[in-house]
């Protein structure tokens, strides 16, 4: 581990170790954020910030108000959208490390667990994403960090912090629902963990939870429950899919990084054995806490693709249990487990935030590099037509031309008009419009169904050569048949 070798030798103590830990990642995290374009869902996330309310239809609240206060303070550019969950992930580390060591872990490995915590792919690439999943991952962990003080001995009024962190976190993303029965579970697999549900302590934390979750839901409440209905409804499935469960496997084991998910494995099978040990560390925690949210995901992976960030939360956990799992392992694991995952990660950021060669229509940059020439195109080509407006099919099109701020007419999106309640209606389509979006998303019979006359304008090329990621078709439309801005263009 050689910045913990760096920071040993500076002869810090414990707390100013994981503290240089912790500020040294965020500032490498912040340095990326401002270079790297916003990816289409950051974009899209941008504009809920822009109207801000207590819900939306995918997501809960808490990004967009991030986001928001993120352009406060650095303006409206990729390190302003980013800057609020690139400092939460560095709090993360912090509390990473505290909650390793609150739970009976050496200084060291409690640092080892903050330092392989940010070398998981999904931190280290995703960390500084504005994304749903950031602020649940800090609100999850705080919830682990206050119980891990209430663990500890501390006052029973911690339960109503972690109360408040939870609600927090559903208030980021629902995964955070799952911290009730993981709390339920640590509490039966603890010691005397069934009399702390005989007192008020617990039911206060809910009612702590409900309090601080409860503006979503009075949102909801007066929207249809549209959020509930589009997350809750993916429970159910439609029919096995026992092909994904592998999917679902493989595709943690290496974001997790490989040798953090194998020495995860080995530190979950030690707390496991240890759990009636007094003296062994109470690393069973944090993991009790995210197996229902675990469990879930392997479940819903039989019948529906589990994303890839989706586990995000649980990670804290997998890594104090890899970092636990070190302790009896080699010293050439250790040092080879974070360089791995740092090293891999700095060069696909370097990537994205360069502008360098195409690795083929795979290559993740394609879908955030040159958007601002491609406005600026669009523009001159809504110039051309004497269109009076724009229009996109897509939510992730649409965001990332806004975000561009060089269209200087309305642009809408004709599909999907539920994503955007008030903001868009104040738009006049009655004269001609500039249709686009991906070729081959792009039909005339659609558009058709929606305005008396449509005209073929061309096609587009975003980026350096042709892809089916970067080549958009162009209409000109006029005379629409009917309302797009409330019923949209199916």
């Amino acid at each position: 581990m050689s910045l913990g070798g760096v920071v040993k030798q500076a002869r810090l103590s414990p707390a100013q170790r994981l503290l240089l830990i912790a500020l040294t990642l965020t500032v490498m995290r912040l340095v990326f954020a401002g270079l790297i374009p916003l990816t289409e869902d950051e974009a899209y996330y941008r504009l809920w910030a822009q109207h801000p309310q207590a819900g939306y239809l995918d997501h809960p609240p808490m990004i967009a108000w991030w986001i928001r206060l993120g352009q406060l303070i650095a303006g409206d550019t990729a390190l302003g959208v980013r800057l609020v969950p690139a400092l939460a992930t560095g709090l993360v580390t912090w509390l990473i490390g505290d909650l390793a060591r609150r739970l009976g872990l050496a200084d060291a490995t409690a640092e080892r667990a903050a330092l392989w915590y940010n070398a998981t792919f999904t931190v280290a690439l995703g960390g500084m994403l504005a994304t749903p999943d950031t602020p649940a991952c800090l609100f999850w962990t705080l919830t682990l960090w206050q119980l891990a003080r209430l663990w500890q001995g501390e006052t029973r009024a911690w339960w109503l912090g972690a109360g408040v962190a939870a609600g927090l976190c559903c208030l980021s993303k629902y995964s955070g629902l799952f911290l009730a029965p993981g709390v339920v579970v640590w509490l039966l697999l603890a010691p005397n963990g069934l009399a702390e549900l005989k007192r008020p302590w617990p039911w206060l934390a809910a009612v702590c939870a409900a309090a601080a979750f409860a503006p979503n839901v009075i949102w909801n409440a007066t929207h249809d429950w549209m959020t509930f209905d589009k997350q809750f409804g993916r429970v159910g499935g439609h029919g096995l899919h026992l092909d994904r469960l592998p999917e679902f496997l493989v595709t943690q084991f290496l974001l997790l990084n490989p040798l953090i998910a194998v020495l995860a494995a080995r530190g979950a099978g030690r707390a496991w054995r240890g759990r009636k040990v007094a003296d062994v560390p109470r690393v069973l925690l944090p993991l009790a806490i995210a197996a229902p949210f675990l469990l879930y995901l392997t479940v819903h992976s039989l019948h529906d693709r589990v994303q890839g960030h989706w586990p995000a939360p649980a990670f804290g956990a997998l890594a104090i249990a890899a970092a636990f799992a070190a302790e009896t392992s080699r010293l050439g694991l250790r040092r080879a487990t974070p360089i791995l995952g740092l090293a891999l990660s700095a060069l696909a950021l370097l990537h994205l935030a360069a502008p360098s060669p195409r690795l083929g229509d795979s290559d993740p940059a394609l879908h955030i590099r040159q958007w601002p020439a491609f406005a600026q195109e669009v523009e001159a080509q809504r110039i051309a037509q004497g269109a009076t407006w724009v229009g996109v099919q897509s939510y992730g099109v649409t965001a990332q031309i806004e975000a561009q701020r060089r269209i200087a007419a309305p642009v809408v999106q004709i599909a999907d008009r539920e994503r955007y309640f008030d903001w868009q209606k104040g738009a006049d389509l009655s004269g001609p419009g500039l249709v686009l979006d991906l070729e081959r998303r792009m039909k005339t019979a659609d558009l058709e169904r929606c305005f008396a006359l449509v005209q073929p304008v061309g096609v587009v090329d975003r980026g350096q050569g042709r892809s089916r990621w970067t080549r958009y078709a162009l209409f000109r439309v006029s005379g629409p048949k009917r309302d797009v801005l409330s019923l949209g263009c199916p």
